[in-house]
């Protein structure tokens, strides 16, 4: 039942070319989410899981950026803020869109997708614009020491983490002038505050107005973004492979973000940011700082350290991975990113765990599908009851179980592998639920 109610969810969610994270509060579509679904749509319909990637990438602006927002014109003024009447830009395709990134996990949805069904073409196609990604961040954001910034705690994928705190302060919030949709389908109390989303669309206006050039007063290198960029480069080294070129710039691109973040980023057990405009590690407890656990040449004192903070500050023997350490003053269990346990992170951490340590990913993805099995597929959950937060039906969250199970099996069940569409009940590309979708 999981995996037809998982299947179902991403139907719904479906909008002819790509996936909605969730129809009522995210109406349009958004960069890293469409990668994380295109890697749950691959365990059903591979087919999709091509087409979602590549109608993201068909917005991406001539210096390489992929926005973190693709706006759906059939979507009313006014329905999502900020919408495109904000941003005032359109990609060349015509596609309007925002002018920030979000965190590059692009290349590796497209590896996975094709692992599960293997299309060449897909990656001869889509490997150019994955390169030209992750070019503009090193041309507009990369640092002497070869990390990538982030210029807004949207890019962050993390919005409204505690680790932005810190840098946030420095920013004089704008007049509010604008009306919040998101508190018509979400309690405030788990959202970010009006205090906080002034913040965020001063720096929103400040940066649009450089020209999407330009780093206003919130400018920090992120663990999570970095990680992020340096996985993207060992996926790009298989796809380069297949398309018969050559994977060694990757590998030594790959190895050289993995060095740059061991060198500048980590301490006392887990990675940090940097705030760029005073130099120094904003001191965080955000599980963010886990996630180069997903790069395969990190050094083993590094991954034992890691595995050791997971286990003392973060609970991860309880099979649940909270957003930020339960801990920590700053810890909510129920407001947005500032300690509830979202599915996309914890798979982001599991990807580092499943082969280092499977006594800690195996029940991780338990954890998770416990979660969803108690409170369906919310957006987030309490760590502590697995009561769900944010919006119903949320995209990721079904796709993510979806290869999860496909990875490590349900209930005492084999992994599924390809099978996971028989498994929903029959719901594979040939149904009438998947490709008539399509056409």
């Amino acid at each position: 039942m999981i995996l037809r109610d998982a299947v179902r969810v991403l139907v719904a969610n479906w909008d002819g070319g790509y996936t909605v994270p969730s129809r009522r509060l995210y109406p349009h579509q958004w960069s890293w989410d469409s990668a994380f679904t295109a890697i749950g749509n691959a365990r059903w319909s591979p087919r999709r899981a091509r087409t979602e990637l590549l109608s993201l990438f068909g917005a991406q602006w001539e210096d390489g950026r992929v926005p973190h927002i693709v706006f759906n014109p059939r979507v009313p003024d006014g329905a999502y803020f900020p919408g495109p009447e904000f941003w005032q830009v359109r990609a060349p395709s015509g596609s309007a869109t925002s002018g920030i990134v979000q965190p590059p996990v692009h290349a590796l949805a497209a590896w996975k997708a094709h692992l599960v069904e293997p299309d060449p073409a897909f990656l001869r196609r889509i490997y150019p614009r994955l390169v030209a990604q992750q070019a503009f961040l090193r041309a507009a954001r990369r640092s002497p020491e070869g990390l990538i910034s982030i210029v807004h705690p949207w890019e962050s994928g993390m919005d409204n983490s505690p680790a932005w705190d810190l840098p946030l302060s420095a920013v004089r919030p704008g007049q509010a002038g604008f009306v919040r949709r998101d508190l018509n389908d979400v309690s405030a109390d788990e959202r970010p505050t009006d205090r906080d989303y002034e913040r965020y669309v001063a720096l929103a206006r400040a940066y649009r107005d450089s020209g999407y050039r330009d780093p206003g007063a919130f400018h920090v290198e992120d663990p999570l973004f970095n990680a992020a960029y340096g996985a993207a480069e060992c996926a790009l080294a298989r796809i380069a492979d297949v398309c018969g070129l050559d994977p060694e710039p990757h590998e030594r691109e790959a190895a050289a973000m993995t060095a740059a973040l061991v060198e500048n980023l980590y301490d006392d057990g887990l990675f940090h940011p940097r705030d760029l405009r005073t130099g120094c590690l904003v001191r965080s407890n955000s599980a963010a700082g886990l996630t180069p656990l997903m790069l395969p040449e990190l050094p083993r004192e590094i991954v034992n350290a890691l595995v050791g903070t997971a286990l003392d500050r973060f609970a991860l023997k309880d099979g649940v991975l909270p957003s930020f350490s339960p801990a920590a003053p700053e810890f909510d269990p129920a407001r947005y990113w500032r300690g509830p346990s979202w599915i996309n992170l914890t798979w982001l951490v599991w990807q580092g765990l499943k082969e280092r340590r499977p006594d800690l990913a195996g029940p991780l993805a338990d954890g998770v599908i416990s979660a969803v099995t108690q409170s369906g597929f919310r957006e987030y959950f309490d760590p502590f009851t697995m009561r769900g937060h944010g919006c119903r039906d949320f995209s990721w969250s079904a796709a993510l179980v979806l290869d999860m199970v496909a990875e490590h099996g349900l209930d005492g069940l084999p992994a599924a592998g390809r099978e996971v569409g028989e498994e929903a009940g029959g719901l594979g590309e040939s149904d009438d639920v998947s490709d008539h979708v399509l056409a």
